[in-house]
């Protein structure tokens, strides 16, 4: 799993045609909620899949400790609200959000398995950029799209320079494309 060629989904046909797939899986409660959550709050896969029912409902607000980096982490759920209890209806607050299959319930999906999961859908929409990363990236494209904040973007994802978020979200190769959209010389 390399996040060197991982891209975003740039657009909401992009966003559509992923879900359309997550929507024919095994298990497209979980797999769809995963992936809706994990773009609108930019986590790692490595937090998502660790979190507990309990960690994000009936908190619009909550604090998670980031794997990776061992920081605390505040997360902005409202806008989730409606989603995030339908999908908990009926699961206990020590269940595992996203419970794996082989495990039924005691233990949680793994990264190694959403890995796999997105690999299958790239392959149906013809793709060979999609990872677990792209739903971070997807977040941090749409996020940064939208606000032209990169330096709180840079911040969310406890980047070291604006630079590296631009090159992260894939930022830097889209100004460069547009930069040379109809240049030519020589002709």
């Amino acid at each position: 799993m390399t996040t060197y060629n991982v891209q975003p989904l740039r657009d909401k046909t992009e966003i559509d045609d992923f879900l359309f797939w997550l929507r024919r899986t095994s298990n497209p409660k979980r797999d769809v909620f995963l992936f809706v959550f994990g773009i609108n709050t930019g986590l790692r896969m490595s937090d998502i899949v660790k979190l507990k029912v309990g960690d994000i409902r009936g908190d619009v607000n909550p604090i998670i400790v980031e794997k990776k980096t061992g920081k605390k982490r505040q997360l902005f759920l409202g806008p989730l609200q409606e989603q995030i209890q339908e999908y908990t209806k009926g699961m206990a607050d020590s269940d595992w959000l996203f419970p794996s299959r082989n495990g039924r319930g005691s233990n949680h999906i793994q990264v190694q398995t959403v890995y796999k999961l997105y690999d299958k859908v790239a392959k149906q929409l013809g793709r060979g950029d999609i990872g677990t990363h792209t739903i971070r990236k997807t977040f941090g494209y749409h996020y940064y799209r939208k606000t032209h904040d990169i330096a709180m973007l840079m911040y969310i994802f406890n980047h070291s320079s604006e630079s590296v978020t631009k090159r992260y979200i894939g930022i830097t190769q889209d100004e460069i494309g547009n930069s040379l959209e109809g240049f030519k010389i020589g002709f």
